[in-house]
């Protein structure tokens, strides 16, 4: 393994295209030319298979020793912090107009959601607490009432999709090309729905909490949650306010695709949608193109104790009216400040972690 990721970074490194200045003089470069390389942040030649090369500069940098990390070697050109010619970071404007357009907020929506919520409040508090207990409720999230720091809320978010190039959406997407919506069949998932960690038919009161949260964040009642930049792990996103325990904090979307045509996929983001008895029927989510703030909820390092600890997400594969869908649900009370993390190797191992902050 080691010696196949070395050899797909100098492969790429004599391909990199020359300086259009002196084609001629540039010489053809060795493999032997970087036997010797060191991550210039650590000074350590160790690891190689972990050992990124700039394809400018030559310099070399660990995978783990980059600030934000990097999971995976890209599979195409790469470039360092001193070489890249990426802007500093462009915060989204604070501007209501501009908020509305980009996530396309319905103001329309607003008096249904409220009464929805009302009604939901209601419904929670007549249960016993014996039923309760029997069978656990997904709640809805409690959005923050100040109009101003929704708004701040939705920029943090605009601020990230804007600088990864991703557009906004809170559904799957099935593009042309890709796998057609009606591959998503629950009835495919691998051992059945009663297999454990398998998809789980979505209850009918929990179905409408889920429409709840897509209702109140289409009229801009958005969920409490702030997205930051970190220099150790990138965007990551923390809770702004108190979560409790079963809040759905976001659905994981993106595009539909099947997993085989996703083997060299260069994106860090992709979750399994369906795992199929049949591995070519199997689909993923990738949120690169379209997506929505779930893809920037951290993972946690499966490695240590402290990373396990860090988890206050649990990521659960639901049956929704025979469709899979994929929600993000506080496994514990979140408190304000907290960011989130949940285990990236929840259904399929194994993801790299071992690096994670």
């Amino acid at each position: 393994m080691a010696s196949s990721q070395t050899r797909s970074l100098r492969r790429r490194r004599t391909e990199a295209s020359k300086p259009i200045s002196q084609p001629p003089q540039k010489p053809q470069i060795d493999d032997d030319d970087y036997r010797y390389t060191v991550c210039e942040e650590c000074g350590s030649g160790d690891a190689a298979d972990e050992l990124l090369l700039c394809d400018k500069c030559d310099r070399g940098f660990h995978l783990f020793c980059l600030r934000p990390i990097i999971v995976s070697v890209p599979k195409g050109r790469w470039f360092c912090h001193s070489c890249s010619s990426q802007k500093k970071l462009k915060r989204f404007p604070l501007v209501q107009t501009k908020i509305v357009d980009f996530f396309r907020i319905q103001r329309s929506t607003e008096p249904t959601q409220k009464l929805n919520y009302d009604s939901q409040k209601k419904r929670k508090r007549s249960s016993s607490l014996v039923m309760s207990k029997k069978k656990r409720k997904l709640l809805p999230f409690n959005p923050t009432e100040d109009p101003l720091r929704r708004m701040e809320q939705m920029a943090s978010l605009a601020t990230a999709l804007t600088a990864t190039g991703t557009e906004f959406s809170n559904e799957l997407t099935y593009m042309p090309g890709m796998a057609p919506r009606s591959a998503n069949q629950a009835i495919l998932e691998h051992g059945g729905m009663q297999r454990k960690r398998a998809t789980r038919v979505l209850s009918k009161e929990d179905k409408e909490t889920l429409n709840l949260c897509k209702s109140m964040m289409a009229g801009g009642e958005w969920p409490p949650l702030m997205v930051v930049f970190d220099p150790k792990e990138g965007f990551t996103v923390e809770a702004d306010r108190f979560i409790k325990d079963l809040t759905i904090i976001t659905e994981y979307v993106g595009d539909v695709d099947f997993l085989k045509k996703r083997e060299n996929y260069e994106g860090d983001s992709m979750m399994t949608l369906i795992s199929a008895t049949d591995p070519s029927r199997s689909l993923v989510i990738c949120p690169d193109k379209h997506g929505n703030i779930a893809r920037f909820v951290n993972g946690i390092n499966n490695h240590t104790v402290d990373g396990k600890k860090k988890q206050n997400v649990k990521c659960v594969r639901f049956d929704v009216n025979g469709e899979c869908r994929v929600l993000l649900i506080a496994n514990r009370d979140i408190r304000k400040g907290e960011r989130l993390y949940y285990d990236y190797n929840g259904y399929l191992n194994e993801y790299p972690t071992h690096h994670f902050v």
